[in-house]
């Protein structure tokens, strides 16, 4: 049985041997040289988005949004292959164990030190979180079923894929200090977790409570609410999001 660790490869290989003389060389060059087309195209449209100004971004968030839609499309791997399936979402049922057990801890701290970010109301909390929990799952496919996938085609070691899909991630959170080295860490781990589950499910869920976690958890004028790129330099102090206010000790 072939292990689904080598699944991109096994497809990238298919590719390669469709006729029955093969592409030759020079075939796998044009493979290979259209995989970092999409790479380079897909992570410029998002800078594009992220360095943007207002009311521009809003237009560019569509344009981008349609463009990585459209590689998607081009070069569909398949939602198996993707990890949007069903097998081994029990075994890599830890993942989102470990991550909400983190989660919990990091609020305890913050708890305890009285920095804790608290929502006021019984709806405040998913409406405050809830689309940052879906742009977790956005973030999440970008990551594995866009990058990594197409980084095992054109990189020679499988490890190389991760550090290269961990760095585009970690750097497409700059210049934020907190979240760059988070994301780098996250990258690498959530990578290594996806080659040997083949399973997005629980990644998003971990990457949902880590992220909120350290939403609530981190003061916003260190980690500028989360904000990157051109947002982060343009983060106010007296900015505050709707709803919250700083546990404090009486």
């Amino acid at each position: 049985m072939v292990s689904l660790r080598n699944r991109s490869i096994i497809v990238f290989m298919e590719n390669v041997t469709a006729s029955p003389d093969g592409p030759g060389i020079s075939g796998i060059r044009r493979i290979k040289q259209r995989n970092w087309i999409e790479i380079i195209i897909a992570f410029a449209l998002i800078e594009a988005v992220e360095w943007t100004p207002r009311p521009w971004q809003r237009w560019l968030w569509a344009v981008a949004a349609l463009g990585i839609g459209l590689i998607l499309w081009r070069s569909f791997d398949g939602w198996a292959a993707m990890g949007l399936r069903s097998s081994n979402l029990r075994r890599s049922s830890w993942i989102v164990a470990a991550s909400a057990f983190l989660a919990a801890v990091a609020v305890l701290v913050s708890a305890r030190a009285h920095a804790l970010l608290m929502v006021d109301g019984l709806w405040a909390f998913p409406e405050t979180y809830g689309a940052y929990a879906l742009w977790a799952g956005v973030q999440q496919t970008l990551l594995q079923g866009m990058f990594l996938l197409r980084f095992l085609r054109v990189m020679p070691k499988p490890w190389q894929a991760v550090l290269a899909a961990a760095a585009l991630f970690s750097s497409a959170h700059l210049p934020n200090p907190i979240l760059v080295p988070l994301t780098f860490i996250w990258g690498l781990v959530a990578c290594r977790l996806f080659l040997r589950y083949r399973n997005l499910y629980p990644l998003m869920l971990a990457h949902a409570f880590l992220g909120i976690a350290i939403a609530v958890s981190v003061p916003g004028p260190a980690v500028h609410n989360m904000r990157v790129g051109l947002a982060y330099l343009a983060y106010h102090p007296h900015m505050h999001v709707r709803h919250i206010h700083f546990l404090s000790q009486p």
